[in-house]
């Protein structure tokens, strides 16, 4: 599978395989390798396009720029209109779902269908509220704070080789970005604007996620017009690395509906209307 790399902005992009765009934004201090065992499977009818926030992974991190939810999506804004992308299926876990929504609520019409995998509408579960982050941030500072998120994010069944690999990635994000997107995720709230998001919306959790509680899947599914909740077993915070083959199933059956839509009505404007 060959992989492109490339620098917008602030922000690293990789890209594989062609045809629709399939934009993935991975959550706080993680990286777009939290999305590998969804590119092969889907380059083959998509392209693929696994975004590094700014400040995470190998993307720069300059100092005197916002790290914040806003900035995030007017950096996701920037690799549409680098790539040319007039509209994409966008796919974010996390903070990257928090960052998805309020992308998606500010340029409805790049959006063709949501997904939001271990999402919130207002910011995380209480295991990680920000006053928690930011006290083990001071006590700990921020690898190992980050960390020890990662040891509580996982299901059971999570191999010892799958989480080393994890806490791993999280070691890339500093300390300034970690705070200031922290402070701003737990800020978010798109509770009383869920039902302005009026696409297509698939919503994923898993059962054994601790850091983002069912329930608040449950919440978003509710609250937005045209979605679907799926909750994978033995499934943790992140269920597309835990369970990837149950997660790929759910996430080809949401494409084929939406691709199949599309074919039917002759074109966008039934992924465009509210239910």
């Amino acid at each position: 599978m060959q992989i492109e790399s490339m620098v917008i902005g602030d922000t690293v992009v990789q890209m594989s395989g062609a045809g629709s765009p399939l934009v993935f934004v991975h959550g706080f201090t993680t990286t777009a390798e939290f999305w590998r065992e969804q590119v092969e499977a889907f380059s083959s009818r998509y392209r693929v396009i696994r975004i590094n926030l700014p400040g995470h992974g190998g993307s720069p991190r300059p100092d005197g720029r916002s790290y914040t939810i806003a900035a995030f999506a007017n950096d996701i804004l920037a690799v549409y209109r680098t790539l040319k992308i007039d509209d994409a299926i966008l796919v974010g876990l996390s903070m990257g779902g928090t960052v998805a929504q309020s992308f998606t609520l500010s340029h409805p019409e790049c959006v063709r269908a949501l997904v939001l995998v271990g999402a919130t509408p207002h910011g995380l579960g209480e295991d990680v509220n920000v006053d928690n982050v930011l006290r083990a941030i001071d006590d700990l500072g921020v690898v190992r704070a980050s960390q020890n998120v990662i040891e509580r994010s996982f299901g059971g069944s999570a191999s010892r080789e799958l989480i080393e690999f994890a806490k791993q990635e999280v070691t890339q994000t500093p300390d300034f970005v970690a705070r200031e997107a922290i402070v701003s995720l737990n800020a978010s709230d798109s509770r009383t604007r869920l039902h302005d998001i009026n696409v297509p919306t698939l919503v994923v959790v898993g059962k054994e996620d601790i850091i983002t509680p069912p329930g608040e899947s449950v919440v978003l599914s509710k609250g937005i017009p045209e979605s679907h909740l799926e909750i994978i077993p033995d499934a943790g915070h992140f269920p597309m690395l835990e369970q990837p083959q149950m997660f790929n199933r759910i996430l080809k059956d949401f494409l084929d509906g939406c691709d199949g839509r599309l074919s039917h009505e002759g074109g966008e404007g039934l992924l465009r209307q509210a239910v």
